[in-house]
């Protein structure tokens, strides 16, 4: 379409052993950019994650565009294409961390808040795996009674998709929920806060959606008639996130529920960029990637709070968690769990959370081959474990042996032992905007680390080397310079790069001797 059509080019030769990281969290697999080809276009697609129109050079450059833009990486060239005047190439310092810093603090700086530390000190549940499309209270109960009787911590605990009647109305389903503010009663005694799962779409056939149409809360076609769009649910019509009264509506809708039944918060699905198109009628005009935001920003209303895509909104209290993820080895499970990580820090997402332990692709429970790999399900709990968040759907207990079950156990109680060293980097996070979870390139630029996208360091100080391959029962570990401590009690002293021993018992981290200022 000609609206969609760029109309000027910014080409940028690459210095010698320039990389590039940022666009969208999902091509993160594929950071850092520079060394191949690559391209990716930001206009309405977020690859069903976050993204930003920001893109970071370990050199000090960086790239920035109000508007969606499509890059490409040809050869030793980075081509930026975009609809409207294009910043020019900034020099933000001389490495990775500067370029962010300069990024943060000019184009999305942090608002000094955080979404709720609890976030950070213990695991989340997440209803999903265990119930898809059918929970109902006594299912509910019954999990976070099991969390808890096998020894897993309380905690954040979301009921997701089909805890309401259609989709839009905002009311638990009579049948399946008779008495839902007895239940969060029972949760909140467990220990556990409550979300609940919503979306921006509304079954285009209920009494809610006959009111919406009438008040013009809904996306039209050009015939003026709501946009009914066909999403990973079905076909419903759509929110209109660019009228304020909507808006209003819906938080209403929503704080409703928190003061009924003492709901905590909200995952807030959905509102991915490739749910909307540019024919959209809306209240004001918007892209895609503006109804995107638009969306994400309802979730600043709440403490406690998750999305899965969003648009821009880099330095704002809201929880990021990556997208579904198979049970799987490869780039499409455990594999992709860093390298993603730690491209939705380097785009400004610093609260960030991985996908499911062991995967929370729906598509894996009705394969009719499916099995559970027990050691991948321990491996992925402990790559988890120093993550920022870290969150739980398929129950352990249910699918494991008591040898597999407590060592998931001990990663989620390694999360909740760090988590006052945790919550204190959310806090430098929402105070100065820099990652919790950090490339090592970003912590020591003079390393040539960049290529290095199976370990993270978490803040400064702390180095984990998480288990990725089958099998395995050791890794190597690149360590930068000075003295490192590791949970298996050895000694390190770096630079060096060393094969270490990690049965599946252990989680290989290290921890860097206290520096001396001078």
């Amino acid at each position: 379409m000609e609206e969609t059509m760029y109309t000027e080019t910014l080409r940028i030769d690459l210095k010698e052993d320039e990389y590039w990281w940022g666009g969208a969290v999902q091509d993160g697999t594929f950071m850092p950019f520079g060394s191949q080809n690559y391209s990716r276009d930001l206009f309405g697609d977020a690859a069903y994650n976050q993204a930003a129109p920001l893109l970071l050079s370990n050199k000090g450059r960086l790239v920035w565009s109000e508007e969606p833009y499509r890059f490409s990486f040809d050869g030793r060239e980075l081509v930026i294409e975009g609809k409207k005047a294009i910043m020019k190439v900034e020099e933000g310092g001389s490495t990775l961390r500067d370029a962010y810093r300069f990024a943060s603090q000019k184009y999305f700086p942090p608002t000094g808040s955080s979404p709720d530390l609890q976030f950070f000190t213990v695991p989340q549940y997440n209803t999903w795996m265990e119930m898809s499309y059918h929970p109902t209270q006594d299912k509910v109960i019954a999990y976070a009674e099991a969390i808890l009787s096998h020894g897993l911590p309380p905690g954040i605990l979301m009921i997701d998709d089909n805890w309401h009647e259609d989709y839009g109305t905002f009311k638990f389903h009579a049948g399946r929920f008779p008495d839902p503010k007895a239940m969060v009663n029972r949760l909140h005694e467990l220990g556990f806060h409550v979300l609940l799962w919503v979306c921006p779409f509304f079954s285009p056939d209920g009494e809610v959606y006959r009111d919406l149409k009438e008040r013009g809360y809904l996306l039209k076609n050009a015939d003026g008639k709501p946009v009914v769009r066909e999403w990973w649910n079905g076909f419903s019509a759509v929110l209109d996130g660019t009228n304020a009264e909507a808006v209003s509506w819906f938080a209403g809708e929503l704080d409703q529920l928190v003061e009924t039944y003492g709901i905590d918060g909200f995952k807030l699905d959905a509102g991915d960029p490739q749910y909307y198109n540019l024919e959209d009628i809306s209240f004001r005009p918007a892209t895609p990637n503006e109804q995107s935001e638009a969306w994400a920003r309802l979730g600043l209303r709440y403490a406690f709070n998750e999305y899965r895509a969003c648009w821009k909104l880099a330095g704002q209290p809201l929880v990021q968690r990556l997208s579904d993820k198979n049970h799987s080895w490869g780039k499409d499970g455990l594999g992709s769990l860093i390298p993603n990580g730690l491209a939705q820090g380097l785009v400004g997402y610093a609260f960030n959370c991985p996908d499911m332990v062991g995967g929370g692709q729906y598509g894996d429970l009705i394969r009719p081959d499916f099995k559970v790999d027990a050691e991948l399900f321990v491996r992925y709990a402990q790559c988890s474990a120093l993550f920022p968040m870290m969150q739980f759907s398929t129950a352990p207990w249910r699918v494991l042996d008591e040898a597999h079950l407590n060592l998931c156990i001990e990663a989620a109680r390694l999360h909740c032992r760090m988590g006052a060293e945790i919550a204190a980097l959310a806090r430098h996070a929402a105070k100065t905007g820099e990652p919790i979870m950090r490339h090592m390139a970003y912590v020591f630029p003079e390393g040539g680390f960049e290529q290095v996208t199976d370990q993270f360091m978490l803040g400064d100080d702390v180095l984990a080397a998480p288990v990725l391959q089958k099998g395995a029962t050791t890794r190597t570990v690149v360590f930068p310079p000075g003295t490192w401590y590791g949970d298996d009690g050895t000694r390190v002293t770096g630079p060096c790069e060393i094969e270490v021993e990690a049965p599946l018992s252990r989680l290989p981290w290290y921890r860097r001797q206290e520096r001396t200022s001078n």
